[in-house]
């Protein structure tokens, strides 16, 4: 029973009681705070010169949350009460003012760099949607059929799609019409880009090269406004032939 009696009264001199600011203010301003220890920067303990009662309970201790981190002026008041400081004093200091204008730095920076994004980049900054397609002009050296060696049936099979696009009013008058579009089927290294590219230098119309990956993208509506911007360039240039590895 003795030990127990000693454990609870120990326990109870020990207990600190959670002051607000105001009411740590108060305190201090009666004189009755001997020491504060600096937890964190926002936090604070210490020791009462005579001690706090509520609800019939005595509470030598406490612990104050402050609303911002401490400052030289809240030492200063201390120092006055001729209270014993210790723990961290760091006040912040130019770390505490560099992490508060840091997003301020970033957002002007964000600006600069997209003002002069504007001025000498061609609005690339928003150019997410635009399609990454390669355009070949017909006035660029060609490749034509004859560069390619072997492949006989694949070329003959292409000959209609170029006799279309060197004279496509020939067919029209008759009323034929163009395939929508040609797959060709093979693993890597076959010569599949280079058939189209013969197709184009054989018929002589612009050639646009883009691959698949690049209509894949993080952000939602990308790809499907890049396959859009691809087949506005392409109708700008009909006819012409839209390749997709």
């Amino acid at each position: 029973m003795v030990v127990l009696l000693v454990q609870l009264t120990t326990g109870q001199e020990e207990a600190a009681i959670e002051f607000t600011y105001t009411e740590f203010r108060t305190q201090l301003d009666a004189d009755n705070i001997l020491e504060v220890t600096v937890v964190a920067s926002q936090l604070i303990e210490g020791e009462l010169r005579a001690p706090h009662i509520e609800e019939g309970r005595e509470f030598q201790n406490f612990e104050t949350m402050l609303p911002g981190e401490i400052t030289e002026e809240l030492l200063t008041d201390l120092v006055q009460h001729n209270v014993v400081i210790s723990g961290d004093l760091d006040t912040g200091g130019w770390g505490s003012v560099l992490v508060q204008a840091l997003p301020w730095v970033l957002f002007i920076a964000f600006w600069i760099w997209i003002l002069r994004t504007f001025q000498g980049g061609g609005n690339r900054a928003f150019q997410f949607g635009r399609s990454k397609a390669k355009m070949i002009s017909p006035e660029a050296p060609k490749v034509t059929f004859a560069d390619i060696a072997g492949a006989d049936e694949a070329k003959h099979e292409l000959e209609e799609v170029i006799e279309f696009l060197k004279d496509p009013q020939r067919f029209s008058r008759l009323g034929g019409r163009l395939p929508k579009g040609v797959l060709l089927v093979g693993p890597p290294g076959t010569g599949k880009t280079l058939l189209a590219r013969a197709v184009a230098g054989e018929a002589a119309r612009p050639f646009f090269q883009m691959s698949g990956s690049d209509f894949v993208e993080m952000f939602v509506g990308v790809g499907a406004s890049r396959v859009r911007d691809l087949f506005e360039q392409g109708k700008a240039q009909a006819p012409c032939i839209i390749f997709i590895d």
